[in-house]
C-alpha cells in the first residue's frame, strides 16, 4: 500500500461502491430494505451491497490484510490486537442522510498501521468527488477529473463544522469558549473533508462514534496538516479493545494553543 497504483486501486473500489449506492438511492424507498440494528442505527440494502463490493475488492487486491467493516463480522480483539495492519471500513457513512435524501453520505476506507490511520479514502457518491490522504504524502481532492492537493488552513474568522444528526450542548460550549460563532452543519465524514481543504478549522464531537466513522477522515485531515486528539488532548488511537471512540477534536494547527488550553478542562 505504498504506490500510486495501490492508492488509485482503492479509490476505484470506493467509486464502485458509491455507484452501487447511487443505483439504490435513485430507486423507490420501498426497495431500500431499511432495518434497525441493535444499536438502533439504520441499515439499508445500500450499506450491505457497498460492504460486499469493498470487501471483495480489498480482499482480491490485498488478501494478506484483514478487513474490519461496520457491516461485516467484527474481528475479536484477542486476534485484532496482534495485527500490524488492517482495513477499517464504513461502507455507507451517513445512512441517516441517505435515508433523508440530502446527499451528504460517503464511502470510507482507511488503512490502520500500528494503531494509526495512515491512509484514507472518502468518496462522495452524489457529487462524484473523492478525497484521499496518505501519511507523509499529503491529502488530495479529485473532482471533475482533476486532482489537486488540499491543505488545512488558518483563518482570522475560524469556522466550526458539526453534525447534522447529532448535537450536544457540550459542543456548543466548547465552540463558544473558542469565540467561534460560524458553525456549518454537514453529514457523515464530510466534516473531516472540510477541515482538510481549509473550509473549516475545527470539528469537536462530544459523545461516542465508532472507529470506522473516523478513521478515513482522520487520515485525510492529518495528512493535510490538521491535528486530531481526544477531547482531553491525549492521543487518538485505533485498534482499541472496544471500537467505540470517546469525544474528540480535529482542528487546524492555528488553533492548537487555544484548544490545548480548553482540552485540559474538558
Amino acid at each position: 500500500m505504498d504506490s500510486e497504483r495501490d492508492i488509485l486501486a482503492v479509490a476505484d473500489i470506493a467509486r464502485k461502491a458509491g455507484k452501487a449506492i447511487l443505483e439504490i438511492y435513485h430507486t423507490d424507498t420501498a426497495k431500500w430494505e431499511i432495518q434497525q440494528k441493535n444499536d438502533h442505527s439504520p441499515l439499508t440494502l445500500a450499506d450491505r451491497i457497498s460492504h460486499r463490493i469493498i470487501s471483495d475488492g480489498l480482499g482480491n487486491l490485498f488478501p494478506e490484510i484483514p478487513i474490519q467493516s461496520e457491516e461485516g463480522k467484527n474481528i475479536p480483539y484477542e486476534k485484532r490486537k496482534h495485527l500490524d495492519r488492517y482495513w477499517c471500513v464504513d461502507p455507507l457513512d451517513g445512512t441517516k442522510e441517505f435515508i433523508s435524501r440530502n446527499g451528504e453520505f460517503t464511502v470510507n476506507i482507511a488503512l490502520i498501521v500500528a494503531n494509526e490511520p495512515v491512509f484514507g479514502v472518502i468518496y462522495v457518491p452524489v457529487t462524484d468527488v473523492l478525497y484521499y490522504g496518505m501519511k507523509g504524502q499529503g491529502s488530495f481532492k479529485i473532482a471533475s477529473g482533476k486532482t489537486k492537493r488540499i491543505q488545512a488552513s488558518a483563518s482570522n474568522d475560524p469556522v466550526a463544522v458539526g453534525s447534522k444528526s447529532h448535537k450536544a450542548v457540550e459542543e456548543e460550549a466548547f465552540l463558544s469558549s473558542l469565540n467561534i460563532r460560524n458553525v456549518v452543519s454537514i453529514g457523515s465524514s464530510l466534516k473531516f473533508c472540510l477541515i482538510a481543504e481549509g473550509n473549516a478549522q475545527v470539528y469537536y464531537r462530544h459523545g461516542p462514534t465508532m472507529e470506522w466513522d473516523t478513521a478515513a477522515g482522520h487520515a485525510i485531515a492529518v495528512a493535510s496538516g490538521a491535528q486530531m486528539t481526544n477531547a482531553d488532548g491525549s492521543a487518538f488511537v485505533y485498534n482499541k479493545p472496544s471500537l467505540v471512540n470517546g469525544s474528540f477534536v480535529c482542528y487546524s494547527v492555528s488553533l492548537r494553543h487555544k484548544i490545548s488550553m480548553l482540552s485540559s478542562g474538558v
